[in-house]
């Protein structure tokens, strides 16, 4: 695939994690509705991560001439999706919480803060 295709992959695979994580921080907690809509969730940010992956980095200093310091948080993301499964099927409900608002914070509002950045895709559509 080329850039392009992952571009539009991984938009119309994050665009639904901010609607369902924003619904998720609002409704009640450990409902079926939550933990169905969790699931749809996790498996949304752990596909539009591993997507991004793909992609180069067109903006900043590169490692490996390929990630920049935006993928930082899809392997953030990457960590954190299983660890917060594992947390809440011990029954941590404390570190899921935690673990859950940080990703939704740090992988869709804060990177997708940068995406609006010059140079980006995003800032050229919208500015």
């Amino acid at each position: 695939m080329n850039y392009l295709d992952l571009m539009y992959l991984h938009l119309a695979t994050v665009l639904p994690c901010f609607i369902i994580g924003t619904v998720l921080l609002v409704i009640k907690k450990g409902t079926t509705i939550h933990v169905n809509f969790g699931r749809v969730y996790m498996i949304l940010m752990l596909f539009t991560a591993m997507v991004t992956l793909f992609m180069p980095a067109h903006v900043g200093p590169k490692i490996f001439n390929h990630f920049g310091w935006i993928h930082s948080f899809s392997f953030l993301t990457i960590y954190t999706i299983p660890t917060a499964y594992w947390a809440i099927k011990k029954g941590n409900v404390k570190a899921h919480k935690r673990k859950m608002i940080l990703l939704y914070f740090g992988a869709i509002i804060i990177a997708g803060a940068f995406t609006f950045s010059p140079g980006r895709y995003l800032h050229d559509l919208f500015f």
